[in-house]
């Protein structure tokens, strides 16, 4: 990340997951990385997107002292669980599934831009959201996975919307909208991650260089790890 500010402030959300550790690895093995802080449901201080308490008070006690951030990522999301897989058709909806996933894919993450917003760095400051390619209205060929997709749709509306407004008063911070691509992870294990998924350093390494080659003029934008700007 050499367009940060050298001894930068990192933040990763939902550090416990494939991903997220991966980038936290990454983040900590770099000489100009001062910090990493990693937040999950277990951590201190925890962040569970179910407990809308915890990620206001996950902000206000990493914020303390005055403390910035230069890149947050939020890496957490949800496709399936033990309950439920992503569903093939209209018949397969429920409000059951649809809460789970808009509340771990959409409401939580837009609780980060609230309270997290404030926390980044005036002179130059990356927040990610780790959305998903099908999330794109316009890419959709396929149907099916209707909670997914209409929960990252969702929160790439939430990353655009925000960006407008974050531009008013802070003028040098990036919002972006980051599809990771398929990743051999316990998210796409169900789906042929083994066979056909990047391994996660790799794919947390493409990801850091796109974020790094973005500027203020990217901001609002849904980007492909190779760097690619993609469809609404």
């Amino acid at each position: 990340m050499n367009s940060l500010p050298d001894q930068f402030n990192a933040l990763v959300i939902g550090a416990s997951g494939t991903i997220g550790t991966a980038f936290a690895d990454l983040l900590r093995d770099s000489l100009r990385c001062a910090s990493v802080d990693g937040l999950h449901r277990h951590s201190a201080p925890p962040i569970d997107f179910a407990d809308e308490h915890s990620i206001a008070e996950a902000a206000r006690i990493l914020g303390a002292g005055g403390r910035r951030y230069h890149l947050v990522i939020n890496a957490a999301g949800l496709l399936h669980t033990e309950a439920f897989m992503p569903e093939k058709r209209l018949a397969d909806l429920s409000y059951q599934q649809m809460q789970a996933t808009f509340q771990a894919n959409t409401f939580g993450p837009a609780l980060v831009l609230r309270h997290f917003v404030p926390l980044l760095a005036s002179e130059r400051a990356i927040m990610a959201m780790l959305s998903a390619k099908v999330g794109s209205i316009g890419d959709n060929r396929l149907g099916g996975w209707y909670s997914y997709r209409a929960s990252k749709a969702a929160l790439n509306m939430l990353v655009r919307t925000a960006a407008i407004e974050v531009a008013r008063n802070q003028k040098n911070s990036v919002l972006v909208a980051l599809h990771p691509g398929t990743v051999n992870s316990r998210l796409s294990q169900p789906f042929r991650g083994e066979t056909i998924g990047r391994q996660p350093r790799d794919a947390a390494t493409d990801m850091l260089q796109v974020l790094d080659t973005l500027t203020p003029a990217d901001s609002g934008s849904f980007r492909s790890y190779n760097g690619a700007e993609l469809p609404w």
